[in-house]
């Protein structure tokens, strides 16, 4: 069953942690108090506020249940004392002869913008494994793209 297991880093792990948590704490009575209020207002069929709420409340209790399925199956891979680039990783990647800071992350917490990329994009899956020195090659829109590892930590 090892190909359910989503790689996370701690950083992410703790969000998720932190999102959960206040999704139940704070979001969940604060909809419940939506509702409650809509309900008094009387006829719901013709209410919108009643509507929204509800709505908003099936959209929080969903994320509520994609956040359990992802911790269930989160995985915090150790980084190497090798060298190897894992999840996790920060890694210095020298791109036409310019370099740039990545950090290697799982899926759901990928932020391209923010050189945040996943384990599972093509540029992550072909550096993950690898190690300092090492060139991949990557197909991109532009065409093949070349990146030479600098640095990993």
């Amino acid at each position: 069953m090892q190909n359910n297991v989503l790689y996370i880093t701690q950083e992410g792990l703790e969000a998720l942690k932190l999102e959960m948590h206040n999704l139940k704490e704070v979001k969940r009575i604060e909809v419940a108090q939506r509702i409650k209020l809509a309900r008094e207002f009387g006829n719901l069929d013709e209410s919108m506020e009643f509507e929204a709420a509800l709505d908003e409340q099936a959209i929080v209790e969903a994320r509520i249940q994609e956040i359990i399925e992802v911790l269930q199956r989160a995985q915090i891979p150790e980084l190497t004392i090798t060298g190897e680039i894992v999840v996790g990783s920060r890694v210095t990647l020298e791109i036409a002869g310019e370099t740039e800071l990545f950090h290697i992350v799982g899926a759901t917490e990928a932020d391209p913008l923010n050189n945040k990329i996943s384990n599972e994009s093509p540029l992550g899956a072909a550096l993950v494994g690898k190690t300092k020195g090492t060139v991949v090659e990557v197909a991109a829109p532009i065409g093949l793209t070349s990146y030479k590892v600098v640095h990993v930590e």
